[in-house]
């Protein structure tokens, strides 16, 4: 009930102001015109005119939403309104003083008496008063938004002495306009989050000037000298548009330096939303050392699944809830999400519900991949044209444990969808499989290596475009690294690697179900495409990282402790097999590869699925052994 009290009285300053401005401006006008002696009775109509002049200028105002601007945070573009709105406001009282002079004249050739009529006055009177309104209204305005800030600084600088030794001293990185507003933002708020005592920017021609009273003091390289001069504690870091090469290079820098880093938002989306530059920065996160530059997708590739019916199975998994998201932006009809549990499914639907507002409709089915009927069912009912196939068991350490789990769970759960996809006629089918296929020493990778030839078998025999994408570690995905190292983190430490050289290759989340979707798009049938990951990442690297990005000290806090490698772990990953490199070849993204076809017994491999049903779970790891020759199994 405050806030409204407080709006209201700010509105009302303002119209009050607006209304003595422009109606005295108006009689200004006039007596500068007539040299101070206008008749009585052109005073009088100029009073007649009051009302109407008053509502059109406050009712365009009001139009181009003058009132409702935060004139503390005005720029260029807000004063160009003003000038508008005054310009036709302008228009339209001589409209209105045009047409009541045309009428007043009218009723006096009929013989009507009228005692004062309407007229209009000469147009250096119009044009003068607009000038001079839109001036002084902005002009008050301004002075408003002036005074503030000066009451603002008054505070600072007797209070400066007291907030260099009790608050927070922030560096700031990037003079523009998203360092400008954050550092205006901190005085408005009398430095409670702390005070901005040095700013870092790369043009040189900045350096050695100031933003409110903050100097600009070297380049954006320059921040060990900063943090040591100043004695920073935080960095904000306000650069939106930057290579991803540079900026993850500069956030890496900014990290070692043991201080706290923050990121703002891109400016665009502070005006854009009008939101507070200071409350939308965030710490900087993990990710954002590993960014790479933004996927560029294709549009028009990606557009096979619109207004189509999609099938996601284990849509409710990290991975798999992400392909929904992506999905969902192409505008398909329908999304079916399958999978054996309930909750992550149930929260994915209302989640792409409130983004979408029901279109497209998204559907929970419960129910898992080693059932054909239930399959069965859900085909049944939907008819999906596309199915992304999603659902597997993905823990290497446990797969170790729990062979024929993987088997009956992965390639079985793969078989039956494939299966049942090409008896219903579904147009395209996408399986994601793992850079652990390759080569594999490991029960998952064996199991998703399986899944591979199963795709290529039913390419060979059915009109369903079948195709597997086939990439590398998804970071803070279910059973990542990164979400085991928070919470060690969380519990004081230490942070357990396997091994000191062990590498992974990395990718979002999000990228990876990107390129997913657009991997559908270009399947032809019986493809493996290879997504490009980048270079490997060290995982000790990473446990670094993700140490000083919480304010620790690797080795002195915190602690990283090596366990030796799990069963079937490897020292690093693969992405393609030796005999699929000679065909290898990009796409027309630059990121997914097509790896030459492999050439295998497909009566062998169906003799094999065949068995799963009833094989004894020992032999798994023969099983495996026998479709997959280089799989080499510790057990």
């Amino acid at each position: 009930m405050k806030k409204r009290i407080r709006f209201n009285q700010k509105t009302f300053g303002l119209l009050l102001t607006d209304f003595l401005i422009v109606n005295g401006l108006y009689f200004i006008m006039v007596l500068l015109h007539w040299n101070f002696h206008p008749d009585t009775e052109l005073l009088l109509r100029l009073c007649l005119r009051i009302p109407y002049v008053t509502l059109l200028y406050i009712g365009v105002n009001s139009f181009f939403k003058l009132y409702k601007t935060l004139w503390k945070y005005a720029g260029l573009y807000d004063i160009l309104r003003f000038g508008a709105s005054t310009v036709v406001a302008t228009a339209g009282v001589w409209i209105c003083d045009f047409v009541g002079m045309t009428v007043c004249r009218q009723m006096m050739a009929n013989g009507a008496e009228m005692p004062l009529y309407f007229n209009v006055l000469p147009w250096s009177v119009y044009v003068d008063s607009a000038l001079l309104i839109t001036a002084l209204c902005l002009l008050f305005r301004l002075l408003s938004r002036s005074m503030r800030l000066f009451s603002a600084e008054q505070r600072r600088r007797s209070d400066s002495e007291t907030a260099s030794t009790v608050k927070k001293r922030i560096l700031v990185v990037g003079a523009g306009m998203v360092g400008s507003a954050l550092i205006n933002e901190m005085q408005m708020v009398k430095y409670r989050l702390g005070m901005p005592v040095a700013i870092l920017d790369d043009d040189l021609h900045k350096i050695g000037h100031s933003i409110l009273d903050t100097p600009i003091v070297g380049s954006c390289d320059d921040v060990k000298m900063a943090v040591e001069k100043y004695r920073i504690d935080e960095i904000y870091f306000c650069i939106t548009e930057i290579d991803e090469t540079r900026k993850r290079e500069l956030l890496e820098l900014y990290v070692s330096t043991g201080c706290t880093v923050r990121m703002a938002a891109d400016h665009i989306v502070l005006e854009k939303e009008r939101k507070s530059a200071l409350k939308s920065a965030r710490q900087v996160d993990i990710l954002d050392l590993l960014s790479r530059p933004p996927v560029e997708l294709n549009r028009d590739v990606c557009k096979y699944v619109t207004d189509e019916v999609v099938l996601v199975t284990g849509g409710g998994g990290s991975i798999g809830s992400e392909l929904c998201r992506q999905i969902a932006k192409y505008q398909p009809e329908k999304i079916v999400i399958f999978d054996i549990y309930e909750n992550n499914a149930y929260a994915l639907k209302h989640a792409l519900d409130r983004a979408y507002y029901g279109t497209p409709q998204i559907e929970i089915r419960i129910g898992s991949v080693r059932e054909e009927a239930r399959l069965r069912e859900v085909f049944e009912e939907f008819h999906p044209s596309c199915v992304f196939h999603a659902a597997a068991h993905k823990h290497v350490p446990l797969m170790e444990d729990s062979p024929y789990e993987a088997i009956k769970n992965n390639i079985l759960g793969t078989y039956n969808t494939a299966k049942i996809a090409d008896e219903f006629g579904a147009r395209n089918f996408v399986l994601l499989s793992t850079d652990k296929a390759v080569n594999p020493t490991n029960v998952m990778g064996a199991s998703k290596r399986c899944c591979e030839l199963v795709i290529q078998h039913f390419s060979k025999i059915s009109d369903t475009k079948f195709a597997a994408v086939r990439f590398g570690n998804v970071l803070g995905s279910n059973g990542s690294v990164i979400p085991l190292f928070k919470e060690q983190l969380e519990n004081g430490g230490p942070l357990t690697v396997t091994h000191p050289d062990i590498t992974r290759y990395f990718m979002t989340i999000p990228e990876a179900a990107q390129l997913v979707v657009q991997a559908g798009g270009l399947a032809k049938g019986g493809e493996i495409f290879v997504l490009d990951m980048g270079e490997p990442v060290r995982i000790v690297d990473l446990a670094e990282k993700l140490i000083k990005l919480s304010g620790y000290e690797p080795y002195v806090d915190i602690d990283i402790q090596f366990t030796g490698l799990r069963p079937g772990e490897k020292l690093y990953e693969e992405l393609i097999l030796p005999s699929e490199k000679e065909g290898m070849h990009k796409t027309e993204n630059d990121k997914i590869f097509v790896t030459a076809p492999y050439d295998f017994n497909d009566a062998y491999l169906m003799e094999h699925i065949a068995q799963i049903g009833d094989m004894e779970p020992l032999r798994a790891r023969a099983f495996l052994k026998e479709l997959v020759p280089n799989y080499k199994a510790d057990k």
